[in-house]
């Protein structure tokens, strides 16, 4: 499809939320995610697999653990002009490198062919092991200045973050061309506490103070195959983070602790809100123009504050 991806976004085949812009504080659970992922896979069609930029220290060995995983057929490696930003990735160099949690087959120092001395040891050939990879490396090294550098790529990734958001919630809004609603304005869900299991994924956050964790925030709507029993009202909190299906988004608008209930924006259908029974809160926030930009609202604007300390 042309054009950026907030703009035709499709329902996937296979999601899960990990719920963090980047993997550098649970690598494990994201190798967890990408072999969960690529188990639905039925190879009926090619799969195209967009790894992360995270080529340096131990995201380089976490490449090589995801290549060990994949087992591709082709991988494309672009370099950066003017400097070399890592080793060609060739299926001798994958073969032989330790990953992050896998170990590369080590190289045998040396192998005695005879018995008369020193002039006798050759190296052990290791090209010939039956589980080196088979992949056509495709190279790309481009010829023009500042080809593959960075620069403010941080920046623009947090705005198509937004956007991809903003362009998700776009479809709460009425297919009529008119006026954009404000989501305060729009019908929200009424789900009990006791009917969905909760976790904060990124951080340990105290029950005592989950429900101010979870209100106004952006939320992964989840099925775990366990079934959700609770002796109380809830609400039902998970003491691990669950490698699960992820059916859609939403936002908990508001949490009513009188009648335990989250309210919750989304618009994934109800044929699969049926099937979400966990909430999963991650380090992904609502973009700031849907809270700033709120109508209609007098006074003090609903969870914007600009009375804090800088200097903390």
């Amino acid at each position: 499809f042309p054009g950026p991806p907030f703009t035709h976004q499709q329902t996937p085949r296979k999601m899960v939320y990990y719920g963090q812009t980047s993997c550098e504080q649970d690598t494990e659970r994201y190798l967890d995610v990408v072999k969960y992922v690529f188990r639905s896979y039925k190879k009926e069609v090619p799969l195209v697999v967009n790894t992360m930029g995270w080529v340096k220290g131990e995201g380089l060995l976490l490449l090589i653990d995801i290549i060990r995983l994949l087992s591709p057929s082709h991988i494309v490696q672009m370099d950066v002009y003017d400097w070399k930003a890592m080793a060609p990735l060739t299926p001798e160099y994958v073969h032989l490198t330790p990953g992050l949690y896998t170990k590369g087959k080590q190289q045998a120092k040396c192998k005695q062919m005879g018995t008369s001395g020193a002039e006798n040891w050759k190296p052990s050939e290791v090209g010939a092991d039956a589980l080196a990879p088979e992949y056509k490396l495709l190279y790309v090294h481009p010829e023009f200045p500042r080809a593959g550098v960075a620069g403010e790529v941080r920046v623009h990734s947090g705005i198509l973050r937004d956007m991809a958001i903003l362009g998700y919630l776009g479809q709460l809004q009425s297919p009529d061309i008119g006026a954009v609603l404000p989501l305060h304005s729009l019908v929200p869900y009424q789900v009990p506490f006791s009917a969905v299991a909760l976790r904060v994924i990124h951080t340990d956050v105290a029950p005592t103070n989950i429900m101010y964790a979870v209100n106004a925030s952006w939320v992964g709507l989840c099925r775990i195959p366990e079934e959700i029993r609770c002796q109380t009202d809830g609400p039902v909190l998970l003491t691990q983070t669950p490698v699960c299906d992820c059916l859609g988004f939403g936002i908990v608008r508001g949490v009513d602790m009188e009648k335990k209930l989250y309210h919750i924006l989304t618009p994934v259908p109800p044929e699969k809100l049926r099937l979400v029974n966990c909430l999963l809160l991650g380090n992904i926030a609502v973009p700031n123009c849907v809270l700033v930009g709120q109508q209609g609202v007098e006074g003090e604007i609903p969870y914007v504050t600009s009375d804090y300390n800088y200097s903390i």
